[in-house]
């Protein structure tokens, strides 16, 4: 079986219509932690399904250290250091805003060679360019969790300056890629709901996110290409302020968050979903039959005749996924072609 077109996928993500089958994206979720850590194994077993959508990771600097060819590359300010025996969320490398000048002075150039590494094999497939860490989630990796919950309230004026500036960064590596690369889309994550509803609230968002994140999708728009979202956790809250803003494809629609069923009919003809299979209990603890079950029931529930609905895993795997749970997830997802 051969990938959809890029024609196939866009069509799919712009609710144009529906490919043959449903887009399938697991392979980007699928890591060498399940074949011994051996990419050859990883690259071997995958090549016997297709997948539908290429990706180039866009590499962001470093948090107190570049890359080997790029040393300077990296976020905090010269001398800082990250700190050792924390949690990640515990890690802060700006201690005090009043200090966050030497941070701004030495910003990370997106001009960069770092960035985009490699050349582009263009093989009729959608391209993705990607990246980890957007808004939120760049916060509090600067600044501890517990600061950055706190700093909406406390320093408003200096979340506003930092997402300013991360918002030009990131608009300029948009360019790059597109110029270097001819990417299709950006794909970016921003884990901004817990398991039972958002961090903050629609206020905090309206103020702090939506603006900065409309001008990522006009950007995106504006080189021609999609804009899509990984943000684990329940964040039905914020999505009709994300579909006003031009949001092109939202993921996963966690399992055990929210109502698949209800974000379906509410929003399912307004976005596309990249629905994510389970992989919290699933993946690890369920069945064969569990997993194809799994399949049947997001194609029955997410499906519609205009398309915007593509398939992927929920996150990335871990060690104790059950191979045979990955052969029927494979095998179900594409038997029955867009069935």
């Amino acid at each position: 079986m051969e990938p959809l077109s890029r024609n196939d996928v866009i069509k799919v993500i712009e609710g144009k219509g529906t490919a043959e089958r449903i887009p399938l994206l697991y392979d980007i979720w699928i890591y060498d932690n399940l074949f011994q850590n051996s990419p050859e194994m990883r690259k071997k077993w995958l090549k016997q399904y297709p997948c539908d959508v290429a990706d180039i990771f866009l590499q962001m600097p470093g948090l107190t250290s570049g890359p080997p060819d790029a040393p300077d590359f990296y976020w905090a300010a010269p001398g800082s250091e990250e700190a050792e025996g924390k949690g990640l969320d515990a890690r802060c490398l700006i201690e005090d805003w009043e200090d966050a000048e030497a941070f701004y002075a030495s910003f990370p150039d997106p001009e960069s060679p770092a960035l985009i590494a490699g050349g582009k094999e263009d093989d009729g497939r959608y391209l993705l360019g990607r990246w980890w860490y957007c808004f939120f989630e760049r916060l509090w990796s600067l600044r501890g969790m517990e600061n950055a919950l706190t700093d909406f309230y406390l320093y408003p004026e200096e979340i506003h300056r930092l997402f300013s500036k991360l918002t030009v960064f990131y608009m300029r590596v948009m360019e790059r890629a597109k110029e270097e690369m001819d990417v299709d889309g950006f794909f970016v994550s921003d884990d901004i709901g817990t398991q039972t509803a958002p961090f903050f609230s629609l206020e905090i968002f309206q103020e702090f996110f939506k603006p900065y994140y409309k001008q990522l999708i006009d950007k995106a728009h504006e080189l021609g290409v999609h804009f899509w979202l990984h943000s684990c956790g329940n964040i039905e809250l914020f999505l009709p302020a994300f579909i006003e803003i031009g949001l092109d494809v939202i993921h996963p629609i966690q399992r055990n968050t929210m109502n698949e069923q209800v974000i379906s009919e509410k929003f399912g003809n307004q976005i596309c979903i990249l629905a994510g299979v389970d992989v919290q209990y699933l993946m690890a603890f369920g069945t064969p039959e569990e997993v194809r079950d799994e399949i049947r029931f997001l194609k029955n529930t997410y499906r519609k005749p205009e398309g915007r609905f593509m398939l992927t895993m929920g996150n990335g795997s871990t060690p104790d996924w059950k191979m045979e749970n990955l052969e029927a997830l494979y095998e179900a997802s594409y038997d029955g072609g867009g069935k």
